[in-house]
């Protein structure tokens, strides 16, 4: 004898506690309950939904369970669900359809989807032209039957009122069949195409998609993630049995190490993009290449010297394999990252640089210049471009992956978009106070820009520019502090502040996270490595760099341990 599957005894139960005390009804009760089984399932709540809240119909959770069942091959887990449960998946006018369609029945499929109740008049119709196409060009692939097949059109097709560009491509195969004759169209695989574009015309109440569960699941998860303010695992690291949370012990915030190389104010810092190296440039007129070892240990790997004059930036070209390094109203320096050699000085006799960047194929650096003009260069050192613009000096620029747009800051509170090729003004970004400095996100979607009056705002690029969030907290007066985006799918903001700390906030909510006390300097910048979400590096005034990681007393839901 088989046994009751627990699917079965959960839903019923409540059913078969019911039936047990209709003995104490009188006859008149007996009726009253007949008329109220009678009704529609939604007076039915009682007996018809599963879970606490009362919300989920037991008729679709059981229906959607069979269709992922379906979906995974466990048929005949699935048949067994149909039969215990005694909720089939389909209706027995969807699956004769389904078997008219895939047997070529093209007439009766018709008249099929005529007794199907519950379609509105546009899926009905769209339905309707769907099958009526295959029924007219089985007659148009048969010979001596275009009477046929124009009746089909005029008759049935035609009233529809729908698609009638495809309506004149059909007329046309009736004056000219031959080309769809030499077709193959009428194969099973050809109809279960056709079945399946059919099926996804219907309502999910009558056809649920395949992939139902599935969505409704990651949907979940997707709000749990949303809701999660210290979230920074990856999706590969989530788990269906908890509910997702996240504590601060996921985010950097205890730190690894202090690296003393620099002999002076450390003013800027950059991961490269595959995060195994980290690029330094200091007041002391030097830059230093860092090697980001297997087990998350930072080392020295190369000084570059050469420069005359404190390094403002560093760059790292597209593949990683090149730096570059840029005085203060001085030269650019491109080095090899590899062997810590330079492979040439970018110069300008009269005019200094201020900045610079890759275009993101690696083959032509952009320079900002002291006399307020932007240049282009080849990697070799031939100029390719110059122009002026009406700016201040030009301390922050660019360049979008798709290499079509150059961005800049513009007469202090105003930052630019210019077209790459034509060198035109495309888009404005108007602000508030004074720009200090600005980083674009992964996907050029949004831009983080630092201003005077000690906020950064978030600014959404889609569409027509406009500030999405704003970040409170950290203080600025005198110094050029930067910020960056970084965590898992750059969900916070870190920055430098002048109160020698780095702030950290939620970047969706524009909440600060925390405060993390480790310099004695101002910090000038901070970098959050792309590779590694729980690594972020400082830079300070105080001439050291710290490298942050989670904190090891503190587990992934933000407890400290007892030990």
């Amino acid at each position: 004898m088989r046994a009751r599957h627990p699917i079965s005894h959960v839903a019923f139960g409540r059913v078969e506690k019911l039936l047990g005390k209709l003995t104490r009804y009188n006859f008149y009760s007996l009726l009253a309950l007949r008329y109220l089984m009678a009704q529609p399932l939604t007076s039915q709540r009682d007996v018809e939904t599963v879970g606490s809240k009362g919300v989920i119909k037991r008729n679709e959770y059981v229906r959607i369970i069979t269709r992922a069942l379906y979906s995974l091959n466990y048929n005949m887990t699935a048949d067994l669900l149909q039969e215990e449960s005694r909720i089939p998946l389909d209706s027995s006018e969807v699956k004769l359809l389904e078997k008219q369609v895939l047997d070529g029945n093209w007439e009766e499929s018709v008249k099929t989807l005529c007794t199907i109740s519950l379609l509105d008049k546009a899926t009905r119709s769209l339905a309707s032209f769907l099958i009526l196409e295959q029924k007219f060009l089985k007659f148009v692939r048969m010979d001596d039957n275009v009477l046929d097949a124009l009746n089909v059109l005029r008759k049935e097709i035609v009233p529809l009122g729908i698609n009638l560009n495809r309506v004149h491509e059909l007329a046309a195969w009736i004056i000219s069949p031959s080309g769809y004759r030499n077709t193959d169209q009428d194969t099973e695989g050809a109809r279960s195409e056709i079945l399946k574009k059919l099926l996804n015309l219907l309502p999910h109440s009558l056809v649920i998609p395949p992939t139902r569960l599935e969505s409704i699941v990651e949907e979940a998860l997707d709000l749990q993630r949303g809701a999660c303010l210290f979230h920074n695992v990856f999706d590969s690291d989530l788990s269906l049995y908890p509910d997702h949370q996240c504590g601060r012990g996921r985010l950097p915030s205890s730190i690894k190490q202090i690296l003393q190389v620099h002999t002076d104010e450390v003013w800027f810092l950059q991961f490269s993009h595959d995060g195994k190296y980290l690029a330094s440039s200091s007041k002391d007129q030097s830059a230093i290449i860092w090697q980001v070892m297997d087990g998350g240990k930072v080392s020295w790997k190369h000084t570059l010297i050469g420069h005359q004059k404190p390094v403002l930036t560093v760059s790292w070209s597209p593949d990683d394999n090149q730096l570059l390094t840029c005085g203060e109203d001085e030269v650019i320096r491109r080095w090899d990252a590899n062997l810590g050699q330079c492979l040439h000085v970018y110069e300008k006799i009269g005019v200094g640089f201020i900045s610079c960047a890759w275009s993101p194929d690696g083959r032509v650096i952009l320079a900002g210049m002291t006399n307020k003009s932007f240049s282009l260069w080849d990697v070799n050192g031939a100029e390719l471009d110059c122009w002026e613009e009406n700016t201040l000096r030009i301390s922050e620029m660019a360049i979008t992956d798709a290499r079509d747009m150059i961005v800049s800051i513009c007469r202090g509170d105003t930052m630019v978009f210019l077209d790459w090729e034509e060198k035109r003004c495309r888009k404005v970004i108007q602000e508030e106070e004074v720009i200090t400095s600005f980083s674009l996100s992964k996907d050029n979607k949004f831009l983080l820009v630092n201003l005077t009056n000690q906020e950064i705002h978030l600014w959404s690029l889609e569409g027509y520019p406009k500030v999405v969030a704003r970040y409170k907290g950290h203080t600025r007066s005198r110094f050029i502090i930067r910020s960056c985006f970084g965590g898992c799918e750059e969900a916070f903001i870190a920055s430098g502040s002048e109160d020698t700390q780095v702030y950290v906030w939620h970047r969706g909510s524009g909440k600060l996270i925390q405060a993390l006390d480790g310099h004695s300097g101002a910090v000038n910048c901070v970098s959050w490595n792309p590779v590694n979400i729980y690594m972020l590096a400082s830079a300070s005034d105080d001439g050291a760099i710290r490298i942050w990681g989670p904190d090891p007393r503190m587990d992934h839901y933000g407890f400290k341990s007892c030990t």
